[in-house]
């Protein structure tokens, strides 16, 4: 809503006979101009002009057919939303007792290790008994010897790549894969001849078997006597040890995680690890559940304040002195509808000229007349003296008069009963 004074017109003060102080202006009311904080077609307006209001009156409304479905939306997703909180809490109580289950049994099962892990006989090479570190200095240690592992396994196979790769090596690789492969179709052949051997009314059988097993053994034959030729050069010599490393690096890494699998045990078990994550995990789903369901609730009081917006109330008490809107128009937002006079108390501003700003006093009392009430004097007080002197307006008539610098004064007068309307000329004598 919007608060405005209307703008006063004064004017040209004047002396009477007698030196009392004389000027004329025009009354003035505090207006509150009324528009709507959002935009849509006028349902009703309950107000006509020159109609008295008190605050909180309902001036007009306007259709909300609309927000009332948008309403209803909001509210069937504030349910749903609700529904997946309370469904994603039981499965959060669900995965709580999952993990309380898998400890449980972890424990038990880790119940004899711990029991026995004091009388294990030490490895002669050790310094120091079984129990002396703790489980999870243990398994640190566990892991940082696969991580070690792996870092080890991973160079060697790198080193055999690069070997693999060089020119020199070409044949020997070749040769390695033509083995390789001879092995595989020499054993998958001999499984098949067993099996032709085992049929019964099997001479076709065999006869078809024996052929391919003659041919994939004559193939390994001459791919091991390839393979035998080149095993006196160095590239040879050479691949053979980096394979040998490779095999001892993967050995040791794979053996390295057993040990490590085998320490993870009780509360450090996998079966407890998964479990624990999927609490994290449900949990995390339970906060995703309330984000969402707080911004359905939000999304439905957005649409709860834009339906209180739709019907528009009086700021303040007031005289309706300007209505612009009828039922089926379309109004937008911040356009001024209606204006609220408030004329319990009504303003007048005259002009007092530089040589007489003495005279006049905050608080002063002065005798008002205005045409309209012949011979009925209002009361009213000086409530603001202008600090600034200005140019007469441009409505006084005479040159000579605009010519003239002035100071502003502000009166106030009460209306109790509302006889004093804004635009009525009015003349003041000051006391």
């Amino acid at each position: 809503m919007a608060l405005t004074l209307s703008a006063c017109q004064a004017l040209q003060p004047n002396a009477g006979g007698n030196g009392t102080l004389k000027a004329s202006g025009t009354i003035s009311a505090r207006d509150v101009k009324i528009a709507p904080e959002i935009g849509g077609v006028v349902a009703e307006v309950t107000v006509e002009e020159g109609q008295m209001v008190q605050a909180g009156d309902v001036l007009f409304r306007l259709d909300n057919a609309l927000l009332q479905a948008q309403r209803s939306q909001a509210r069937a997703g504030v349910e749903t939303a609700r529904a997946a909180q309370r469904t994603a809490e039981a499965g959060r109580e669900t995965a709580q007792a999952q993990y309380e289950l898998a400890l449980h049994a972890a424990r038990l099962q880790e119940q004899p290790i711990r029991a026995s892990a004091w009388i294990t006989s030490p490895v002669k090479a050790f310094a120091l008994p079984p129990w002396y570190f703790a489980k999870h200095e243990v398994i640190a240690a566990a892991q940082a010897e696969a991580d070690a592992a792996r870092k080890a396994l991973e160079a060697e196979q790198a080193s055999l790549d690069k070997l693999l790769a060089g020119t020199a090596s070409g044949k020997v690789g070749a040769a390695e894969k033509r083995l390789l492969e001879a092995q595989a179709a020499y054993l998958a052949i001999q499984a098949v001849l067993n099996q032709a051997n085992a049929a019964q009314d099997n001479a076709a059988l065999q006869e078809s078997a024996r052929q391919l097993f003659a041919a994939a053994e004559t193939e390994l034959n001459a791919a091991q006597s390839d393979y035998t030729r080149l095993l006196s050069t160095t590239t040879a010599a050479d691949m053979r040890e980096a394979r040998a490393r490779g095999t001892v690096a993967r050995a040791r890494y794979e053996t390295a995680l057993d040990r490590l699998n085998q320490l993870l045990t009780g509360d450090q078990s996998w079966q407890v690890s998964a479990a624990e994550a999927g609490v994290q995990q449900a949990r995390a789903a339970v906060d995703q559940a309330k984000a969402a369901f707080a911004q359905a609730e939000a999304a439905l009081k957005t649409v709860e304040v834009q339906l209180d917006k739709t019907v528009v109330r009086a700021p303040t008490a007031g005289t309706i002195t300007a209505r612009n809107l009828e039922p089926g128009e379309a109004v937008a937002p911040g356009s001024t509808v209606l204006v609220i006079g408030q004329l319990e108390a009504v303003n007048l501003t005259v002009y007092v000229p530089e040589d007489r700003y003495g005279s006049v006093q905050l608080g002063q009392k002065v005798n008002v007349t205005v045409d309209s009430f012949s011979g009925q004097t209002f009361a009213g007080t000086v409530v603001h003296i202008a600090d600034q002197a200005e140019f007469t307006p441009r409505n006084v008539q005479t040159v000579d008069g605009r010519r003239s610098t002035v100071y502003a004064v502000k009166v106030n007068l009460p209306n109790p009963d509302r006889k004093l309307k804004p635009g009525m000329p009015a003349d003041v004598i000051f006391r």
